[in-house]
């Protein structure tokens, strides 16, 4: 997938959150505790029927291709796919549920679906299917309301620091480990002829209030109280909006660029030397530089330097849930089974570059291979989910804009964060 398309999937799916709280009015969290029991057990019976999977164009775009050895393994079983573009996947499966016209099998991402964890749209995991330490925590976190699981894990990604290497070497610095070495560390590269440190988005939007969210975990601080209410209004949410802007007024990035689709090129021809960025980056930016083993000889990684709580990030990725009125849940459990297993996950990723969301799968010598995917797998360990509340979209959205002014010096970071509780405290939370 081209660094646009996984973008924008996050930046659709995430920013048409929303709509849910509309579309699925009616199906808010639900205080049956018979969800918690589960299905009946899946069997390892061969699976037989139709069942219907609609996905998100981009990762989903080889499953068919990944999963032969499933349906060469179940022949009376016929799995039909439908992807959907980005720009209208979220849109178009709420509708569809609404309706009571969904598939049996749908994509999910981890950071924006919350408003479909309920037992009235989503089956709970059938207790066995799978095992849930074999996830990274906070991906199988997010599929979890009440003790109920209803989603499982498929591919993984976080943030972690993406830098030019031999700008590093040039300035004779290595990674930075905490906040306090961040900015340094980016004035050195620019001293080894970096226009800029740093090459940050400026969208300003639901990705930037992400990047502030985890400086927030970083800090010490929490986006919603264990009741449930939100907590924006804090000094560790302060200290994560002064920090991003830090790297503004110090004038190792840029308020006017790059934007997101710049971010490659500026930092292939060095007018940038670093990126807080995902791993796809890894297998994109040779092409960038129109030269193989450019991104050998010229990048390194890193987890994100520490706050006083360390160094924390979130997890992001796809997952998979089984809506509640399919007619064939056995057979839609079992190829979510065989879609979470290490050897599928592997199978993916060979085909695709899509980060597995089982541990394990990472000592496969396809992964393990690729040093630079390291830093990915030590931040993805250290991970948290957004909150699993309709409304976070909408607030990360928010996020952003005060981050802006901020950043531009129009504002401070303690107005910056008022502004932000008030604007949650006003949308709720969109739960009972």
């Amino acid at each position: 997938m081209s660094n646009l398309s996984r973008r924008d999937a996050l930046r659709l799916t995430g920013g048409i959150a929303l709509l849910g709280s509309f579309a699925l009015a009616g199906c808010g969290r639900s205080d049956d505790t018979t969800a918690k029991a589960g299905a009946e057990p899946i069997a390892s019976s061969p699976a037989t029927g139709t069942i219907t999977v609609w996905a998100a164009q981009g990762d989903a775009d080889v499953l068919d291709k990944v999963i032969k050895p499933f349906k060469a393994a179940n022949p009376d079983l016929d799995v039909k796919f439908t992807l959907i573009p980005n720009a209208d996947y979220y849109t178009k499966l709420q509708s569809a549920i609404a309706a009571g016209k969904g598939p049996d099998v749908a994509q999910f991402f981890p950071e924006s679906q919350a408003q479909f964890l309920d037992p009235s749209i989503l089956r709970p995991v059938p207790d066995g299917l799978v095992d849930p330490d074999s996830f990274f925590t906070s991906l199988w976190d997010a599929g979890v309301v009440k003790d109920v699981a209803y989603t499982v894990p498929w591919y993984a990604y976080t943030y972690a620091l993406v830098y030019r290497s031999d700008l590093a070497k040039k300035a004779g610095v290595e990674a930075p480990k905490t906040w306090d070495e961040m900015v340094p560390f980016f004035k050195a590269l620019q001293g080894a002829g970096a226009a800029h440190g740093l090459g940050a988005d400026i969208g300003w939007d639901i990705f930037n209030g992400q990047d502030a969210a985890m400086y927030a975990w970083q800090a010490g601080g929490s986006l919603l109280s264990s009741g449930g209410e939100w907590t924006l209004d804090t000094p560790a949410m302060v200290d994560a909006i002064t920090y991003n802007a830090s790297f503004y007024t110090s004038g190792t990035a840029d308020t006017a660029g790059p934007g997101f689709l710049d971010s490659q090129p500026y930092f292939v021809s060095g007018r940038t030397a670093t990126m807080i960025t995902g791993p796809w980056v890894i297998g994109q930016l040779d092409a960038a530089a129109k030269k193989d083993g450019w991104t050998a000889s010229h990048v390194a990684t890193a987890p994100l330097p520490a706050g006083e709580s360390g160094s924390v990030s979130f997890s992001a990725g796809g997952s998979w849930g089984v809506l509640a009125d399919t007619d064939n849940a056995d057979a839609s459990w079992k190829l979510i089974r065989y879609i979470s297993s290490p050897s599928t996950q592997v199978s993916q990723y060979k085909a695709y570059s899509s980060l597995p969301a089982v541990v394990s799968a990472w000592k496969d010598s396809a992964i393990a291979g690729q040093p630079l995917l390291d830093a990915f797998l030590t931040q993805l360990k250290n991970t948290r989910a957004f909150p699993q509340v309709s409304t976070w979209p909408q607030v990360a959205t928010r996020l952003g804009k005060e981050m802006e002014a901020v950043a531009k010096g129009e504002e401070t970071a303690a107005k910056a964060a008022a502004n932000l509780q008030s604007y949650a405290e006003s949308l709720g939370t969109g739960t009972e």
